[in-house]
């Protein structure tokens, strides 16, 4: 299969990429986010290539992307008016929301649930084209399962080039980490992923949030999730990946006596000069978290090589996008982390 590069700048792009997924193909979009993996989110047999694509597991759910809060009475049922308060606020944009779904949608979108989870990205040229493809457009990550996320077209070219029918490319990810995922099918909010909207943002539209276990800790094989991102070890390079908390000084000293040969460390531009002689690779500013969620994933794709034994990487702490950049990095290292506070 020849993969074809479209430039999100060509006005014909919408068009073909629309064409290309009405027919049942994939078409990978760049989203404020990640770039999705998307097929036809209405349409079985295309949603089967996209985990045959990514070698997905089938329990994991997808997200549907749609142009609007309009489409939510087409694809979802029992919406609660929390639903349309956090459209207002976060829509277009890095949002999630899981909901009860119409029988429209296929089970092979919801990984076999009665729920769903929909968002509207925020990116003009993908919105553009699920309007002119007529269709709500499921799309997971464009990486292969378990591996860093795509945050360029290049990405998604080294993952899936002749294997998926187009890219279109807009350029790197603005936020760098997947959607927040809320579920409103409880009588609770519960928050199953952070992403691009932070714990509190969110808290202050709902007045009220629960945190679930999948974001502080591993599910067991056995669990059901609601949404992707929950369940299996993600966005990891191949080796082992070590987590380092505590201050700069200390944590430098941890990893400095711990360095071996083939080891490589993930930190924070402001600790580059700590790390000398430990091939330290920044992802972003410590003062600047967005610059740390728009950095991680193509840095954990750097470090995705064979000649690298094992990697310590720095976490930032706080809520907003940190959070989500935290959460992204505690499941990369299996949550593996090592308090160098106590290691003294």
């Amino acid at each position: 299969m020849n993969t074809l590069r479209l430039s999100a700048q060509d006005p014909r792009t919408p068009e073909i990429a629309a064409g290309i997924l009405r027919r049942g193909g994939l078409v990978a979009v760049p989203t404020e986010t990640v770039y999705g993996l998307g097929a036809d989110g209405l349409n079985p047999a295309a949603v089967k290539r996209i985990f045959l694509a990514k070698g997905r597991p089938g329990d994991n759910p997808l997200i549907l992307h749609v142009t609007g809060v309009e489409q939510l009475p087409q694809f979802c049922h029992d919406i609660p008016q929390a639903a349309y308060r956090l459209a207002q606020a976060f829509w277009p944009g890095p949002l999630t929301m899981v909901l009860p779904a119409n029988d429209c949608v296929p089970r092979e979108t919801t990984g076999g649930l009665d729920t769903v989870a929909i968002r509207c990205p925020q990116t003009p040229v993908t919105r553009e084209i699920i309007r002119l493809a007529g269709v709500p457009v499921a799309a997971p990550s464009a990486n292969l399962s378990g591996k860093p996320s795509t945050t360029t077209a290049q990405h998604v070219l080294h993952d899936h080039d002749g294997r998926i029918d187009a890219v279109v490319d807009g350029g790197p990810c603005a936020v760098g980490v997947e959607s927040t995922i809320v579920d409103l099918t409880e009588d609770r909010p519960r928050l199953l992923r952070p992403g691009g909207v932070g714990p509190e943002a969110l808290l202050a539209v709902l007045g009220d949030l629960v945190i679930d276990r999948a974001v502080t800790g591993l599910l067991a094989d056995g669990d059901v999730v609601k949404a992707p991102g929950m369940k299996y070890r993600h966005y990891a390079p191949q080796e082992p990946v070590i987590i380092v908390a505590g201050s700069r000084e200390k944590a430098a000293r941890y990893i400095h006596a711990h360095f071996q040969p083939g080891d490589r460390v993930l930190c924070f531009a402001e600790e580059l000069p700590l790390y000398a002689g430990c091939a330290p690779l920044a992802y972003g500013l410590e003062a600047d978290p967005l610059s740390l969620s728009a950095g991680l994933f193509a840095a954990l794709r750097d470090l995705d090589d064979p000649a690298v034994r094992r990697v310590f990487a720095r976490c930032p702490v706080g809520g907003g996008v940190a959070y989500a950049v935290q959460n992204r990095l505690n499941k990369a290292a299996g949550f593996h982390i090592v308090d160098a506070e106590a290691a003294e």
